[in-house]
């Protein structure tokens, strides 16, 4: 039977595609990134399948050179991780049929080593959605940081320093991960999760066991980029290139929010179990200032990737909020909006890479509403998106800040009603402003905004404007069709207890 195999499958097919892509490309960086694009068609293609797999005979384990766990390592695929393999490893194809013509203006000759280095940062990613072994999912986390590193490096003059940045952070928060790990296996001798998950349930939380946990939540909250622990993402996003970007903001913080969400619920319990660790209203209190700080900043902005770049620490909190709530609907919030972010985030940093490709920028105030005459698609697939990061139905993003809306309303948390309202406004501030200067005709814009829209002879290359627009048609696609995804797809994954 394929369906056990499918879980290291995955992971081992991005690995053996970054192997072979400098093989193939040394002479030829296209030949290169061909092979790149097949891998990540065909690890797509066995996301797509583990999910139906498990959707229709539950999940499934694999233990790695037939050790059994706890001893050997042990991978599962259930339908949180079969679910967010999917997810993954579809916006890591679109963003590498994205790349060839954007890393071809943006990084000549580069594109064999960027083709590389994305199929390793989806190995890293993959691996440590479907592992159920603690100390394997450092492994991989540490697999898609350090090809994530590279990524970032390559882009514009200072994205050397954010790069550095980041290293320097990432570093710290894999330091805080490991020593945690290192308390808990102190105190219960193993790493397995489902072995984990028993030994905690069958007794209190000792003070060295707090420990680890306060310590795996502040590696995970700096890898997500988790207000007051977001520094390295502005710079980061900012100074990389499109492709990167658009391949890094999207999953890389959410799988990071993924280890919180595995541990906090899933490891030590959901529900009432769970309501008095003060981890989850931590948790639930940062995400709700990741969401307000990240908005403000985002309207601040006169840069359409740094806005893009504040936009996701907000975003990132509201997955903090619906965690943090302990409650199904929260899960369920928190859940969809993964979704919906990466298809958002990847969207609008394509579009933004499109811009920068036929504009030579990205600068608000030099847009001018010659721009959807030139770039209509862009102009209108950047509208869908925008739409969806404002919350208007019946596109995506209403229905993940809905269920949000729901759990805090459920437990009478009136003030994380209170944020998503605002932050709602917030996000109509920034992203009307862009819209408002790509369809009307604005006076005040900067010296040379229209003529620079004028010189645009058409639209971006077909490569770089069908992700955005299969994107952007998605994200009305999954607000139509949520009520389906809800029930089939999120429904199984609600932990016990909930």
């Amino acid at each position: 039977m394929i369906g056990p195999h499918l879980c290291p499958l995955i992971p081992v097919a991005y690995l053996f595609g970054a192997l072979l892509v400098p093989l193939v490309g040394w002479r030829r960086g296209t030949a290169g990134w061909w092979t790149a694009l097949a891998t990540a068609a065909f690890a797509f293609g066995l996301a797509v399948s583990g999910l139906a797999w498990v959707m229709e005979r539950g999940a499934v384990s694999y233990h790695l050179g037939g050790w059994m766990p706890p001893i050997g390592i042990e991978f599962v695929m259930d339908p949180l991780s079969a679910f967010l393999e999917v997810v993954i490893s579809g916006i890591g194809l679109l963003a590498v049929v994205y790349a060839r013509r954007s890393v071809e203006h943006e990084l000549p000759e580069r594109l064999m080593p960027f083709s590389s280095l994305a199929l390793l940062v989806l190995t890293g990613l993959t691996g440590m959605v479907i592992t159920g072994d603690l100390f394997n999912l450092y492994v991989f986390l540490e697999i898609s940081a350090l090809a994530g590193y590279a990524l970032i490096a390559v882009g514009e003059r200072p994205a050397a320093y954010a790069a550095f940045r980041y290293l320097g952070m990432g570093t710290v928060g894999a330091s805080f991960y490991l020593l945690g790990l290192a308390f808990l296996y102190m105190t219960h001798g193993t790493l397995n999760m489902a072995d984990m998950s028993r030994l905690l349930a069958a007794g209190d939380l000792s003070a060295t066991v707090a420990v680890g946990l306060l310590l795996i939540f502040m590696g995970a909250a700096l890898k997500m980029a988790l207000f007051p622990m977001h520094g390295w993402l502005p710079d980061a996003y900012t100074h990389a290139s499109s492709a990167a970007t658009a391949l890094i903001a999207p999953i890389g913080t959410k799988v990071a929010g993924y280890i919180l969400l595995r541990v906090l619920l899933y490891l030590l319990g959901a529900g009432e179990k769970g309501s008095g660790l003060p981890l989850l209203s931590l948790l639930a209190y940062l995400g709700a200032a990741a969401v307000i700080y990240g908005s403000i900043l985002a309207v601040c902005q006169s840069e359409l990737k740094r806005m893009l770049a504040y936009s996701s620490v907000a975003q990132v909190g509201y997955i903090a909020i619906g965690v943090g709530l302990n409650s199904a609907l929260g899960f369920t919030g928190a859940v969809l909006h993964i979704l919906n972010h990466a298809c958002m985030k990847a969207c609008l940093f394509f579009v933004s890479g499109g811009l920068r490709l036929r504009l030579g920028h990205s600068r608000i105030p030099r847009f001018s509403n010659r721009l959807r005459r030139a770039m209509p698609w862009t102009s209108a697939a950047f509208a869908l998106a925008a739409l969806s990061m404002i919350g208007l139905p019946p596109t995506a993003g209403f229905f993940s800040k809905w269920y949000l809306a729901l759990a805090a309303i459920e437990q009478s948390r009136w003030i994380f009603v209170v944020v998503l309202l605002l932050s709602s406004l917030l996000n109509a501030v920034y992203f009307f402003r862009v819209l408002e200067r790509m369809y009307l005709d604005r006076p005040g814009a900067e010296p040379g905004a229209g003529d620079a829209a004028a010189a645009v002879k058409g639209e971006s290359p077909p490569a770089m404007l069908l992700p955005a627009v299969a994107l952007a048609s998605g994200l009305l696609v999954i607000g139509l069709g949520n009520a389906w995804i809800v029930e089939r797809l999120i429904g199984p994954m609600i932990p016990g207890g909930m």
